[in-house]
């Protein structure tokens, strides 16, 4: 989607990767993908559907988060609850799923964290989007590389280095409902080698004043009306230090959110209610080429931590003081992966790898603080060791077979094997077409298997993975350099899926392993990239998700997803004025009712350099004020959850040491 499309237009003819050194290949930013097969290859080698985002891109529509990246991503849409915001993939998400089944990864260093394998794409990410260089988003299964979590799809996203910014750089941003960010940064590549980056930013948003939910519109509970309890604070730094063959990454970021929904049975309009959700990391990586072995190493130590207060009113009679639940989640892990790559015989590209994670914590605890009574307190470790191996052997220059097989021991489940096959053919200099089978997991998560809260959910243990089969064919074809055209047909089986269900004996949402679901459809893009800087894009997705058992069509699954994009250059290289609109069809909730479809559009602007030192953007969000809801999930009373209107944001960037590059 987006103009990104064009990245795939400028794939044929380029000149083969292998024997590059990583700088060279860095600087094919655009041209390369590293998510698909945790090496740099070309988009179009890759044996998957593909969108490369570009930091151009994200600059020119002023998108705010990742989940405003996605939702103009073909086959993407993303639902906001007023806490969380989750992604669907080609018609498939499911309630109580915190981004669970897709992977996403921040420089390769895997995101999603030990309790939920929950990943956020909102103000909690833990990365400012003015970082992103580019995201590569690849389609389908993936875990005959990546194991448990590459599910339907895996997310990369990759940050800008030192030379990128090549000095200090500040940004102030002001928005609807009281909302400012703040960032600076500052990097630097210096004569010996040494490249860094350094950043922090920090966000605060009052949010809506005044919520209105139907379903509580009664005086007991003001009338339906949410007051002061939509406010969102985070922040995040960040560090890259990159020194010969090794690179470190630190990341650390908070997010506080207050929840308006009364979600879990809590006391409604009560502002106390809220979560915190902190991520942070330390990653070193080591790449190498050994003789013909292209190898990377990665050690990292990652933490995760959540705690949430919910306010309870225990007696049902509407009168404080209520009761303060205190909910909470900690994590910590560690990870080593070696990768190794090299060609045989001039025709066998052969990958091979391991991986070794430790849960060293997983622990999840609920209780009342005052009077104190304790519900649940958990502790666990666990641990996996996965090796994984590819072979793409070319049977004629415009002939390949890839085919990767991964095996993955869990302490708790055994072993799960994950195979993947495919074909590459390239008919035409500017065709190529690619067919692939694969088989994914996804193991039940410590949240799902074990967590029992007061009010909240009942533990089932006995969970077992989660599997997918997986057909797909792509096609693409480039008009030359200006125009690009692709499309994709797929049929997924998914098998023991682990859904959310109330559990007849407690009457509390629990995790089970359910009937088997068919996902099956057809997508299209077509794209332009014109000289002078004109560019757009139009996609289409149609799908169809099932239970195989009962026919029954999934909830929370649009059956159309058409969007589409156009950048604007009102002054060439100075002010570009650029517009999307996407369109989601009506789905069906949990409560089996029907939301209606609704079209967003949004319009921004963007200058570069309108003074010496300065940039200027903005844009107006939801720009004709469209009122429209997203599904609820089974925490909510709410079967359907209004979502914003009209909003807008300005920013200005100020680069102090520009004119003296």
């Amino acid at each position: 989607m987006l103009c990104t499309g064009s990245v795939e237009a400028q794939q044929s003819g380029q000149a083969d990767l292998g024997g590059q050194s990583m700088e060279d290949l860095a600087k094919m930013k655009v041209e390369s993908v590293y998510g698909a097969s945790k090496f740099l290859q070309k988009a179009a080698d890759t044996l998957a559907s593909v969108t490369v985002v570009t930091a151009e891109e994200i600059q020119k529509h002023e998108y705010r988060t990742l989940a405003d990246v996605l939702l103009n991503v073909r086959g993407f849409y993303v639902i906001y609850d007023r806490n969380y915001s989750y992604v669907g993939v080609r018609g498939f998400s499911r309630p109580g799923d915190y981004n669970a089944r897709i992977l996403f990864l921040l420089d390769g260093h895997r995101v999603n964290d030990n309790i939920f394998d929950g990943a956020y794409v909102g103000t909690e990410f833990p990365v400012d989007v003015d970082l992103i260089d580019r995201i590569e988003i690849i389609r389908g299964p993936n875990s005959s590389i990546y194991g448990t979590g590459a599910f339907v799809a895996v997310i990369n996203v990759i940050t800008k280095r030192g030379r990128d910014l090549n000095a200090v750089e500040l940004s102030t941003e002001a928005g609807s409902w009281n909302s400012y960010k703040g960032r600076i940064s500052y990097g630097a590549r210096f004569d010996n080698g040494l490249e860094t980056l350094l950043s922090g930013s920090f966000y605060s948003s009052q949010g809506h004043k005044n919520l209105f939910f139907p379903e509580f519109d009664s005086p007991a509970t003001n009338n339906g009306i949410a007051r002061n309890a939509d406010g969102d604070q985070s922040y995040n730094i960040f560090a890259d230090i990159i020194y010969r063959d090794f690179d470190i990454h630190v990341v650390d970021a908070s997010r506080t959110k207050h929840i308006p929904t009364a979600s879990f049975g809590t006391v409604f309009n009560d502002s106390r209610t809220q979560t915190t959700d902190a991520r942070s990391y330390i990653d070193i990586q080591y790449h190498h080429t050994f003789g013909l072995w292209e190898t990377l190493g990665r050690l990292s130590y990652d933490w995760y931590d959540y705690h949430g207060i919910y306010i309870y009113d225990y007696a049902g009679k509407g009168i404080p003081p209520y009761t303060e639940n205190y909910d909470a989640a900690n994590g910590a892990w560690w990870d080593f992966q070696g990768d190794a790559s090299r060609i045989f015989f001039k025709r066998h590209q052969v990958t091979l790898g391991t991986e070794f994670r430790q849960d060293v914590g997983q622990q999840q605890t609920n209780y009342d603080i005052q009077p104190y009574h304790l519900y649940f307190d958990d502790h666990r470790s666990s641990w996996v060791w996965a090796l994984h191996v590819q072979d793409e052997y070319s049977i004629r220059k415009n002939l390949a077979v890839v085919v990767g097989l991964r095996s993955d021991w869990y302490k708790q489940f055994g072993n799960t094997l994950s195979p993947r096959v495919g074909l590459r053919f390239t008919p035409l200099p500017n065709t190529d077409v690619k067919v692939t089978y694969s088989w994914a997991f996804r193991a039940p998560n410590s949240y799902e298997n074990f967590y029992t809260g007061n009010l909240s959910n009942t533990a089932n243990p006995s969970l077992k993975p989660e599997k997918i089969r997986s057909w797909e064919l792509d096609l693409e074809h480039r008009f030359g350099r200006t125009y690009f055209v692709s499309g994709a047909a797929f049929l997924n089986r998914m098998d023991d899926l682990i859904e959310q269900s109330i559990d007849p004996l407690t009457h509390l949402p629990s995790y089970t392993n359910s009937d088997s679901v068919r996902t099956k459809g057809i997508e299209f893009e077509l794209g332009a990239k014109w000289p002078g800087g004109l560019e757009g894009a139009l996609s289409y997705s149609l799908q169809d998700s099932r239970n195989v058992v009962t026919g029954d069509v999934l909830t929370n699954s649009p059956k159309h997803l058409p969007k589409v994009n156009l950048s604007i250059p009102l002054v060439q290289n100075k002010l570009f004025a650029s517009v999307d609109a996407q369109y989601v069809s009506k789905v069906r909730t949990i409560a089996q009712t029907e939301l209606g479809g609704f079209l967003v559009t949004n319009l921004t602007f963007s200058t570069r350099k309108i003074a010496d030192k300065f940039d200027l953007s903005g844009g107006f969000y939801n720009l004709f004020d469209k009122r429209y809801a997203d599904s609820g999930g089974l925490e909510h009373v709410q079967a359907s959850i209004r979502q914003d209107g009209r909003s807008f944001q300005i920013k200005l960037t100020y680069r102090p040491h520009e004119g003296s590059k």
